[in-house]
């Protein structure tokens, strides 16, 4: 995925979030009819706002999801640490 910053403004248009998200216009218009991406009717295309594409793209994790990473970590290094050390040996 490339490393790009957002567009200013409050909304994007479908091809910026296809650019940034390394879709097609058409899977992510697909995506938006489907209800897998949230957006909304601005005229007659679709705006989808940019808070909710950094967190598509992982840039927004807020603290309850941080939480559950940490809790999911935790518990993979509890019941396959032994496994993990010597896969990290070979």
């Amino acid at each position: 995925m490339k490393e790009e910053k957002l567009p200013p403004g409050r909304y994007l248009s479908i091809p910026e979030v296809a650019s940034l998200l390394g879709m097609t216009r058409i899977a992510v218009y697909r995506k938006v009819r489907a209800g897998e991406i949230r957006a909304i009717r601005i005229g007659r295309t679709f705006g989808i706002s940019r808070s909710y594409v950094s967190s598509l793209l992982g840039e927004d994790i807020d603290r309850a999801r941080k939480l559950k990473i940490r809790r999911a970590v935790k518990r993979a290094v509890r019941e396959y640490g032994d496994l993990l050390r010597k896969l990290g040996r070979e």
